[in-house]
């Protein structure tokens, strides 16, 4: 029997962790509650991608930043591409 399985899948309602389990061969859908270690799995791998998108947008806000001074004074958008900045 071929069965598709797709993780990661959050009840919006519950909150719940879920699994969706498809039979290939008949499109049955069932689902099953993810069990206690693949919670914390889920919550962690959330919690690091938070972590890194946070950390980008700091990143880039500082880039505006220094671009920000930096055309203050007086580089220009072919200065700062020069600078591969």
């Amino acid at each position: 029997m071929l069965e598709l399985s797709t993780y990661g899948e959050v009840h919006k309602m519950t909150n719940e962790y879920k699994e969706k389990i498809v039979n290939l061969a008949t499109g049955e859908e069932t689902w099953r509650d993810y069990t206690d270690e693949e919670i914390a799995k889920a919550e962690v791998a959330k919690a690091e991608v938070q972590a890194r998108a946070e950390a980008q947008a700091q990143t880039e806000a500082k880039r505006q930043t220094a671009h920000a001074k930096l055309a203050a004074l007086g580089l220009t958008a072919e200065d700062l591409k020069a600078l591969r900045l």
